[in-house]
């Protein structure tokens, strides 16, 4: 236990004299939660808005109005024309289109007299843009057909669970809390182990009588303790700056992240072991798990379009259940009783990992 102790020391006199490492450990994390949080976001804020109308009547003028004071649209012209238009579309000057009919307060404004047309060369951002004009179109025509004698056949009332304000924070913070703790911990305690090759204290580990999964496990330890101070910090920012709440369980969500930290220094350790540079493992690291982490966690792109492959590919990164998890816990607050299949992967995936790094180091020089 002394000589493990000993060895733990070491390596975390050897970061504390880093400062890049340091920088990197505790200031990136901190960086990417705020960047991410506040500059990636999903969310309709003030779509540049058109209006075409023949005459602008007391109805029309109420629903543009209406428009005008969402704070998910701001009407820019009001033209007359459909030339006019299709000429601000292709300047790009606005992105949605509303299109009324003439003498609109005579017709009571029936649904199918209004036409909505929204910019598409984002096809997902289109349909959201689309989405929220119709709900304000509706909520204004509630409010006209209140007044007069035609009164609605049908109500349709919609609810959002578990994010009804449709915040995109509520749907990026598990994934960049995933993505950061893999990139931070797995680049970290990557160059832990090539590092003693490259500066030729290998010898001193090879010659010690300790076991080699503890030699692993002491490189493990300092990070471990660094990421719990990161991961602290992520959480702390996540609610009382983005206004995430934790809906679920604190101990759950901290256990599983834990869990998730030890499966990510595991994964780090094990590139160590089988690279020879400093720079072969941080590329390995960052290029080899960042784009996977990415695209196949669910982060950005939805599992279950992708092919079957594709799936079968994704089951093997560990981000992917981890934003399961945050999502669940975090977000859905349902109890640990629901998430005990994840939890179980990423169990396994640690002792699988931890295994292959101990075969893989050698116990002589090359």
């Amino acid at each position: 236990m002394k000589q493990f102790i000993a060895f733990v020391k070491k390596e975390f006199y050897y970061i504390s004299r880093d400062r890049r490492t340091m920088l990197i450990l505790v200031g990136m994390p901190i960086v990417q939660i705020i960047l991410f949080g506040f500059a990636i976001s999903t969310e309709v804020k003030n779509v540049q808005t058109g209006i075409l109308t023949s005459s602008v009547d007391a109805d029309t003028r109420h629903i543009i109005d209406r428009i005008d004071a969402s704070e998910y649209f701001t009407v820019k012209h009001v033209v007359h024309s459909a030339d006019e238009l299709n000429r601000l579309f292709r300047r790009n000057e606005i992105e949605l289109g509303v299109v009324f009919p003439a003498q609109l307060q005579r017709q009571r404004f029936d649904s199918e007299n209004i036409q909505i047309i929204v910019d598409a060369t984002d096809p997902n951002l289109a349909v959201m843009r689309g989405s929220y004009a119709g709900g304000v179109i509706a909520g204004a025509r509630a409010e006209l057909l209140q007044t007069g004698m035609i009164q609605p056949s049908l109500v349709i009332h919609n609810k959002l669970l578990f994010n009804p304000q449709m915040r995109s924070a509520y749907n990026f913070v598990p994934g960049v809390m995933g993505l950061i703790l893999m990139l931070i911990c797995a680049m970290m305690t990557s160059i832990s182990i090539v590092r003693e090759k490259e500066t030729g204290t290998m010898e001193i580990l090879l010659v010690s009588p300790m076991n080699p999964l503890f030699v692993i496990l002491s490189k493990a330890v300092p990070y471990f303790m660094l990421s719990i101070l990161n991961l602290t910090t992520i959480l702390l920012l996540s609610v009382f700056v983005l206004d995430v709440p934790i809906a679920g369980g604190l101990v759950s969500l901290l256990g599983v992240s834990l869990l998730f930290i030890f499966v990510s220094l595991s994964l780090g350790l094990l590139i160590s072991s089988i690279t020879r540079t400093q720079v072969a493992a941080m590329l390995a690291s960052g290029m080899v798990l960042m784009i996977p982490s990415i695209i196949l966690s669910g982060i950005i792109f939805p599992i279950e379009s992708m092919p079957g492959i594709l799936q079968g590919i994704a089951c093997l990164i560990p981000v992917r259940w981890y934003v399961d998890l945050v999502r669940k816990l975090m977000i859905e607050g349902v109890p640990f009783g629901y998430v005990w299949q994840e939890t179980a992967i990423l169990l396994i995936m640690a002792v699988v990992l931890i295994g292959i790094t101990t075969r893989s180091f050698k116990n002589r020089l090359e």
